[in-house]
This record gives structure tokens, C-alpha cells and sequence, in this order.
């Protein structure tokens, strides 16, 4: 095993400051070697304290994505995914698009931070270095193209049990593809769907999941700094790993379970918008309406002014103030 990595096992076991001479005979090395694999381990992004007559130890607040701390929260479900991690890419969904002919079933890239993260709709998606989870899974659920919401409806359930393993907050869905907590946005999902023409089903499908684990210390740019919150006020020790595999434990258990729909309950009991005002985004406006339910579907029904009422498959809404 590497050298620097068995170092960080340790540091990792031990939670305080060890001696660099432990180290190095623990290690087999010198204590010159000692520090130069901590400095390797910095560069990867690991904040180690080095304190004179202390030794060194791996800070509380260090949360590096590896694939070891990912396949360790999977436990037995492991060696059902084959995962990437990579600490910087344009875009998690792009990287698996571009080969999923290649690739099978549950193959997973997660990445530190996107350079070019993309929402629903053509947005961007802020993506900043070391304090969000990036991670796309690629899937061939052979859905019809108007069962593929299902998929996203799925990885938002998903999403929100993972984060209540690890937090004490009760997070919210909004429809169709947010996760909030306290009102604010912490998690967008961007599904992609291959569609195969001959069998009008799906031929594969990349899920996005872009969770905000903590918040940027510069802050939330000003453009999204009222709607984007964070699941920790503070970074957490191996919490993105963590919250990666909780999030692929959680969506595949729902998935492998996908024809029962058992999940829509707790689809319907967490989302937001039932009771709302809200407005119906379309290319050429809004158009004001009252949220009713959440159908078996996962459609939205709405009820607009004039009286009648529309079953939303797709689209988009924003919550406008106030209830009925």
C-alpha cells in the first residue's frame, strides 16, 4: 500500500496528534519521510496540523471524497457499483454520457467540485471546490419515456433519507427535483434519459445529484444566496464520502423495489407545495395556481384561477406567499 495512505489510515484511526518518530517506525520510514508524505496528502487536500513537539494530526473538519470511504459506507452493497471519483470535472453527467456504451449498470463518478455543473433547463449549477458532493450514477431502469420522472422523484427521496441519517433536520421535497431544508435549496437532480426509438423505452439513464454538504466560505453567490442553503454549518470529517454512499444505498434500495411505487407515500409526505400558491413557469410566462396533491404518478395537480385544473408531468413552479 502507499506509503501516504497507510499515514492517513492511521491519523484517521487515531483522532489526535501522533509523534512523527510513532509514525516513522510504525511506517518503516524516517521521520523526513515521515513529513514529506504529509505534505503529499496536503496537496491532495487532506488538512493536516503539524505541531511541533505534538507530531501530526488529520483535523476534524478534513473531508476529502475517496473511493475507500464511499465503498465503506456501502458496506455489503459495494460490490453492486463500480465508482469513479475524480477531484475535479466539467460535469458528473457529462463524464458518464459521453460513455455509457462502455460502462455498466450503477457505475458512479463523484466529484469534488464541477467547473461546469449543469441544473434542469439549461441552467448552471455552482459547484465549488470542497464543499459540495457532485455525483452521477448511470442506470437502465427500460422505463417508458413517461415513467422516467419516476427516476428523479426516486433519487428525492433518496436524497432526503441519506441526509437524515447524518443530520438531525427534516429536509423537504419540492416538486419535481428540489431538496430543501428550513426553506432553503440543498440538493438539485438532473435526470438524463437515452431513449431507445424501436421500443419507445428508455435505453439508459444518468442520474445527477448535486447536494450542498456545507457552505462556501465565501458565501453563496448573490444571485442564489436567498434560495441555497447547506445540509452542516461546518465541515465534517469524511462527510461527503459518507453522504455519497448513504445517498446510493438509499436510491437503490428504493430502485430495486421501482414496480411497487412504495416510495410515492413518502414522496407525497415530504413534499412542500401541496396547499401553496404557486406559479406555473412557461417559455412565454407564469400563470398563477393553487398546488392541490401530489398524484400516484408524482405529477403535480394544480388548480389555476379561472377554475380548472392540470396534472403537471414536467415543468417547473415557484412558490409564491402564503396558503389557501
Amino acid at each position: 500500500m502507499d506509503k501516504a495512505k497507510t499515514l492517513l489510515g492511521l491519523l484517521e484511526t487515531r483522532g489526535d496528534f501522533v509523534s512523527g518518530s510513532e509514525l516513522a517506525e510504525r511506517l518503516g520510514v524516517t521521520r523526513a519521510s515521515v513529513w514529506k508524505y504529509t505534505k503529499t496528502l496536503q496537496q491532495e487536500g487532506y488538512d493536516i496540523e503539524a505541531v511541533t513537539n505534538r507530531g501530526y494530526r488529520l483535523s476534524a473538519a478534513s473531508d476529502v471524497i475517496t473511493e475507500a470511504e464511499v465503498r465503506k459506507g456501502l458496506g455489503t452493497l459495494s460490490d453492486r457499483f463500480s465508482i469513479e471519483v475524480r477531484e475535479s470535472c466539467a460535469s458528473t453527467n457529462l463524464v458518464l454520457k459521453e460513455r455509457a456504451a462502455q460502462l455498466p449498470e450503477w457505475h458512479t463518478v463523484i466529484a469534488g467540485t464541477q467547473t461546469a455543473g449543469r441544473g434542469r433547463l439549461g441552467r448552471s449549477f455552482h459547484s465549488p471546490e470542497g464543499t459540495g458532493l457532485y455525483m452521477s450514477t448511470l442506470l437502465h431502469p427500460g422505463l417508458s419515456a413517461a415513467d422516467t420522472t419516476m427516476v428523479t422523484t426516486a433519487a428525492a427521496v433518496a436524497v432526503c433519507r441519506a441526509v437524515e441519517a447524518l443530520a438531525p433536520v427534516h429536509p423537504e421535497i419540492k416538486w419535481v427535483n428540489d431538496v430543501l431544508i428550513g426553506g432553503k435549496k440543498i440538493c438539485g437532480i438532473l435526470t438524463e434519459a437515452n431513449f431507445d426509438m424501436e421500443s419507445g423505452t428508455v435505453d439508459s439513464v444518468v442520474l445527477g445529484i448535486g447536494i450542498n454538504v456545507t457552505e462556501p466560505k465565501q458565501g453563496f453567490p448573490e444571485e442564489i444566496r436567498d434560495i441555497a442553503g447547506a445540509v452542516f454549518p461546518q465541515p465534517r470529517r469524511n462527510m461527503r464520502s459518507r453522504l455519497a454512499a448513504e445517498v446510493l444505498r438509499a436510491f437503490y434500495q428504493i430502485y430495486r423495489a421501482f414496480p411497487d411505487r412504495s416510495y410515492v407515500a413518502e414522496y407525497r409526505r415530504r413534499s412542500m407545495l401541496p396547499g401553496r400558491q404557486v406559479s406555473v413557469l412557461f417559455r412565454d410566462g407564469a400563470k398563477a395556481a393553487v398546488a392541490q396533491e401530489i398524484d400516484d404518478d408524482c405529477r403535480l395537480v394544480v388548480r389555476y384561477e379561472d377554475g380548472s385544473c392540470e396534472t403537471l408531468s414536467a415543468g417547473e413552479v415557484s412558490v409564491r406567499p402564503g396558503k389557501i
